[in-house]
């Protein structure tokens, strides 16, 4: 059972760019056995674990990248769910906000119609009127609240999209060598 929760690790572990298997098999024998924990992790610390020091260069980079695009994804979805959770009571209110002022139409109609009866017919009719705007306005108002949630959905998932193509690797690996030392001809003139 123990290999089966190690070769996840290093499952999720080789599946950052540049670390290879191997490479995630000696993490997890290093104790290195998330991307957070990579991300944290010194080149030193993976040097001692037994990779060379520009593949956990570039390992760190890649664990670092991940962890970025997860937290705008975690930011993201926390806030759809905030903007979902509001939608119904903003409903509710304006439904609430329309009865009411429907309520006091319909009273006030009833107290202009006991004064004069020509009065009434026209007040009436307003608040009737008036009551059915704002029946609409909230039915309207209930109905957009989904909407606007899967708005806030599609703009969190494009952000999350547009992090991940940032952190991307772009273009193939440069080998530039540290010190005159490495370059070849600088190694031929020694030999002579």
């Amino acid at each position: 059972m123990a290999a089966k929760g190690t070769d996840s690790k290093s499952g999720n572990l080789s599946a950052l760019p540049n670390v290879s298997a191997a490479s995630a098999k000696k993490l997890v024998a290093a104790k290195i056995d998330s991307v957070a924990k990579l991300a944290k992790s010194s080149t030193a610390s993976l040097q001692k674990a037994g990779l060379s020091e520009a593949i956990a260069g570039k390992a760190i980079a890649a664990a670092k990248a991940a962890t970025k695009v997860k937290s705008v994804a975690k930011k993201t979805t926390t806030k759809a769910k905030a903007a979902a959770k509001k939608a119904p009571a903003k409903a509710k209110k304006a439904a609430t906000a329309a009865k009411s002022s429907a309520k006091k139409t319909t009273t006030k109609a009833k107290a202009a119609a006991k004064k004069a009866p020509a009065k009434a017919k026209k007040a009436a009719t307003a608040a009737k009127s008036s009551a059915k705007k704002t029946a609409t306005n909230a039915k309207k108002a209930a109905k957009s609240a989904p909407s606007k949630i899967s708005k806030a959905a599609k703009e969190s998932v494009s952000k999350v999209k547009k992090a991940a193509k940032e952190t991307g690797r772009k273009g193939g690996v440069i080998k530039v060598p540290k010190s005159v030392d490495q370059f070849d001809w600088m190694k031929r003139l020694k030999k002579r």
